[in-house]
């Protein structure tokens, strides 16, 4: 446990952050697996709306710096893929 007063706040504003961002990577997470989950039942219009979704969170998760750049680009193009090819 730190003594200096600057380090006793840094513990606690450190655990309050590591708690924003698990909550930003789990919806990222979340409305990939909700997304994929409707491309594998063949739903159109649900797909479309989780994949909305997913872009916005996954790019407010690479804004904060939680995702890399290029994860966050990789990874919205594989699933825009999908959903094309399921609709197509």
């Amino acid at each position: 446990m730190p003594n200096i007063a600057s380090s006793k706040k840094s513990v606690k504003t450190d655990a309050a952050q590591t708690i924003a961002n698990n909550d930003f990577t789990a919806r990222v997470k979340n409305s990939m697996k909700r997304c994929e989950k409707a491309i594998k039942e063949k739903d159109v219009e649900l797909a479309n709306k989780e994949l909305k979704t997913f872009i916005v969170n996954i790019d407010k998760a690479c804004s904060k710096g939680l995702i890399k750049k290029n994860t966050c680009a990789r990874q919205k193009a594989r699933l825009n893929k999908k959903v094309k090819e399921m609709a197509n």
